[in-house]
C-alpha cells in the first residue's frame, strides 16, 4: 500500500523559497564549518543565529530577545554558553538597574572579524562558481527583494 502511494505522489513545485532556503542552508553550513576549521570550535548555526541579532556595540538582552524571536529561555541559554567561552559579557545596563547589556569580549570581536573575512571568501567562491555578473545581478535582486519587504512592513506598522 505504501510503494503504491508513493508512487502516485505528484511532484513538488520548484519554487523560489525552496531555492532561497536551500541557498541559504547550505551558506550557513558553509560559513559554521568555516568558522569552526578557523578555531572557533564553540560556533554552531543556533549561536551564529543569535550573535547575527547582536550589534557590534552591544544590545539591551530584552532586545536581543524580542528581536532573535526565540523564546527567553533560549536566548539565556545561547548567551550562557556564548559567555562561558568567552565570546560575549553580560553588564548591568546603567540605564535600567534591572537590565543586562550583552557586548561582545575582545575574542568575540576577533570571531567577528575573522567572520567577515570567510564571509568574503565564501562569495568569492560563489563568484568563481557563476560570474561576477550573475553574482552581482543576484545581489541586487536580493537587496530588491529585502527593500520590498522592508517597505512593506513598514507601511503595514504606520511607518512613513
Amino acid at each position: 500500500m505504501v510503494k503504491e502511494l508513493d508512487e502516485k505522489t505528484e511532484a513538488l513545485p520548484d519554487h523560489v523559497g525552496w531555492r532561497l532556503w536551500q541557498a541559504s542552508r547550505a551558506w550557513q553550513a558553509e560559513f559554521a564549518a568555516a568558522m569552526r576549521t578557523a578555531g572557533y570550535g564553540w560556533f554552531t548555526e543556533a549561536r551564529a543565529g543569535l550573535l547575527g541579532h547582536i550589534p557590534r556595540g552591544g544590545i539591551r538582552q530584552a532586545a536581543l530577545i524580542e528581536r532573535s524571536a526565540i523564546s527567553k529561555q533560549a536566548v539565556q541559554q545561547l548567551l550562557d554558553g556564548l559567555e562561558a567561552e568567552g565570546v560575549v559579557q553580560r553588564l548591568p545596563d546603567p540605564r535600567d538597574g534591572r537590565g543586562k547589556l550583552v557586548d561582545y569580549t575582545r575574542m568575540g570581536l576577533d570571531a567577528l572579524r575573522d567572520g567577515d573575512r570567510i564571509k568574503l571568501q565564501i562569495e568569492r567562491g560563489y563568484i568563481e562558481r557563476i560570474g561576477q555578473q550573475r553574482f552581482a545581478a543576484l545581489m541586487d535582486a536580493l537587496r530588491t527583494l529585502d527593500a520590498g519587504q522592508t517597505d512593506a512592513s513598514d507601511k503595514k506598522a504606520g511607518v512613513q
